[in-house]
């Protein structure tokens, strides 16, 4: 695909700029469902209704805020929706922070591949209430505070705050020092 381009002056047209963001963030979208949603099938049903949802909302995007806050805007709040609409059938499997702290801890990692160390690392992230879940999932995708807090509604500081706690509750859980 050739990359199309960009004038503030002369905004593009919805499905030009649907092309122009999946061509750009695919990727990064399709790592985002990987984090919201284990099950392959849940998760490519998340994938589609990130995308449909991103193109349906491209036709009110006047360039307030960059295409990639946007994108990430859209399939996050798209991910929470599909984690609470998740959530009603598997109440209580969920925690936050201070719960998680609390629960037991599952075996030690030591030993295990590298994959699975990932594998495990993931597994506690998706045992996060949607709003930590996030964060974390954004800070993983290499995205600043202020971004991040952008994306969420949460002041930069707040979201600074909840990435130490939260890498500091995974480090303890997955036995690793911080």
């Amino acid at each position: 695909m050739t990359s199309i381009p960009y004038s503030a002056t002369e905004p593009l047209p919805q499905e030009q700029l649907y092309v122009r963001a999946a061509e750009q963030f695919g990727a990064a979208l399709e790592r985002l469902a990987c984090g919201y949603e284990r099950d392959t099938d849940r998760r490519r049903d998340l994938l589609q209704e990130i995308h449909l949802e991103l193109w349906r909302s491209l036709a009110a995007f006047e360039f307030r805020a960059s295409l990639r806050t946007w994108v990430y805007r859209i399939a996050h709040n798209v991910a929470a929706k599909h984690i609470w609409r998740e959530q009603r059938a598997r109440l209580g499997q969920m925690l936050d922070l201070e719960a998680a702290a609390e629960a037991p801890i599952a075996d030690a990692t030591a030993g295990l591949e590298e994959a699975q160390v990932l594998q495990r690392l993931l597994a506690e992230i998706h045992r996060l209430v949607p709003l930590d879940r996030q964060v974390m999932l954004l800070y993983l995708d290499e995205l600043d505070a202020a971004t991040i807090g952008e994306i969420t509604g949460l002041s930069a500081g707040a979201v600074a705050t909840k990435i130490h706690r939260i890498k500091t509750l995974l480090a303890r859980r997955l036995g690793a020092k911080e």
